[in-house]
């Protein structure tokens, strides 16, 4: 039934040359309450709407509703709608819905594109359903506060004077596409951090920049990983690398982090999840979502189980540049030459510069055990010509020089102070704990779920996004397994954090699922 109504809701919004976004607006301009990712489900076929969702959505289709359903009518009652002519609503471009007749000779099925069953198991929800039902809510003229997404410009976080000049001034430089790998001069750059970083043996050829670490993490999947292989990652996890490892072919097994040891990786469970199909292991340090930073020796551990088992080690250290507390950031490389390893930076948080787009990896180690592997890198990376020029061009200053950085991270501090604030507000709220963030932009804490009578998070994060207009993200967004975590980014200012937290203080004081 649930694909019957969908193959029909599609079939008629076709005749009726509307897409998701007109039907949206039109039922908004009748009364009816239909949210963005409400009427994905619809469209899909996860799920089929209510009697009185389902009538509300035949009359505006103008359609009928036991047809619309999937009932078995007379097959002159469920031809679809002869189509209309296209009603321009706001937003609604006429021209991508013109009037057509469907061409489905009398008793054939219409011909349906699907979406890959390769995406079947990919999950990314740091900008899933809820921030859909955000952007509908923002798109109403709802005010939305938003602890969900690591994007530092929108907070009041500036890039540096002296990067934008530099860009501006090399732009008329940075027309022609670079080598696949990226402006030497960059490379240079980046290659010298490493050696500030004692990740041995680095030349610039062993070093790939990208349009951000992420592009870079799918390439490196896709070059690595075949149907069958495994590869291990954290949980709780950036979405990307369980994302990208599923849709290379292979199979995410994920190793757990224990909060009650500041977020480190259980060894134990690492050892149980190897098998004779697992390439490699992935660690994010400093960490995304939980703040932990690892100690050298948890990082030796590691070293030791990827050293007995001959695995690759993926190192995410994107956030290396916002440790705390005067710690110290290590990276895995300079732990393990005789491993092949890749670490994966970038400029996006440091510098504040996320929609600029500049990442890179770095190639280490024990690379003659990965020469094909590398030349599968060097394909897919060729494949995509090269990364953006124009953010190439400013590494070499971004890496050199002083690192504005620093003042966010001491005390008075702006990234220091509201982790501190954020940290006290969340355990003070009953049912609520957090362990203290070392490094990055996040906290990761724990709801009582017994206490709230919490089952489902993305109902929790709903909940909260719909009663007080605060946008999160929920813990199963980060494949942890149990609905009892969410991420809270604290880039807003603290009179902002303080306004989140009172309002998650009182949403909690009576909220129960």
């Amino acid at each position: 039934m649930d694909a019957r109504f969908s193959t029909r809701l599609q079939h008629a919004m076709h005749s009726a040359g509307l897409k998701q976004s007109d039907l949206i607006k039109l039922a908004q301009d009748q009364g009816v309450k239909l949210g963005k990712s409400q009427l994905s489900q619809y469209v899909s076929g996860k799920t089929v709407p209510r009697r009185d969702m389902l009538a509300a959505l035949a009359g505006i289709l103008q359609v009928d509703a036991d047809w619309l359903r999937g009932a078995e009518v007379e097959p002159a009652t469920i031809e679809p709608p002869a189509a209309t002519p296209a009603t321009k609503t706001p937003g609604q471009d006429v021209s991508s819905c013109p009037e057509i007749e469907l061409p489905t000779p009398k008793g054939t099925a219409m011909r349906e594109f699907k979406k890959s069953s390769k995406l079947d198991n990919v999950l990314y929800d740091v900008r899933g359903p809820v921030v859909e039902e955000a952007a509908r809510m923002e798109a109403a003229g709802t005010h939305v506060l938003k602890l969900n997404i690591g994007n530092p410009a929108p907070f009041g976080f500036r890039t540096p004077d002296e990067v934008v000049h530099d860009m501006a001034s090399q732009l008329t430089e940075c027309e022609g596409y670079s080598d696949s790998k990226g402006l030497f001069a960059a490379r240079k750059a980046i290659m010298q951090y490493a050696q500030l970083k004692h990740i041995p043996g680095v030349t610039v050829n062993d070093i790939y920049t990208g349009n951000g670490v992420s592009e870079l993490i799918n390439l490196c999947m896709s070059a690595l990983l075949d149907t069958g292989d495994e590869i291990l990652i954290p949980s709780p996890d950036y979405p990307l690398w369980t994302a990208c490892a599923t849709l290379a072919g292979g199979t995410p097994v994920h190793y757990i982090c224990d909060e009650q040891a500041e977020w480190y990786p259980d060894m134990d469970d690492i050892r149980k999840k190897i098998t004779p199909n697992t390439k490699a292991i992935v660690i994010i340090n400093p960490n995304n979502p939980t703040g932990a930073l690892y100690p050298r020796e948890v990082l030796q551990e590691i070293v030791d189980i990827a050293r007995e088992h001959q695995l690759i080690i993926f190192s995410d250290e994107i956030y290396d540049r916002l440790v705390m507390d005067d710690l110290e950031h290590v990276s895995i490389a300079s732990m393990c030459p005789d491993l092949f390893c890749i670490t994966f930076s970038g400029l996006s948080k440091s510098h504040m510069i996320a929609g600029y787009r500049i990442g890179w990896m770095i190639l280490s180690g024990n690379k003659r055990a990965a020469r094909d592997y590398i030349e599968g890198i060097n394909m897919l990376s060729n494949m995509r010509l090269c990364s953006n020029v124009p953010a190439q061009s400013i590494v070499q200053t971004a890496l050199g020089g002083h690192q504005s950085v620093k003042d966010y991270i001491v005390p008075g501090g702006r990234i220091f102070e509201q982790r501190e604030f954020v940290y006290e507000a969340l355990n003070s709220i009953p049912g609520i704990t957090a362990v203290k963030p070392k490094a990055a932009f996040y906290i990761f804490p724990k709801i009582d779920i017994k206490k709230f009578n919490i089952t489902d998070d993305v109902k929790f994060a709903l909940d909260l996004l719909q009663e007080k207009k605060i946008l999160i993200v929920q813990g199963t967004g980060f494949n942890w397994h149990q609905p009892d975590h969410f991420r809270v980014v604290y880039l807003p200012r603290i009179e902002v954090l303080k306004e989140c937290m009172t309002k998650l203080g009182d949403f909690m004081s009576y909220y129960r699922q």
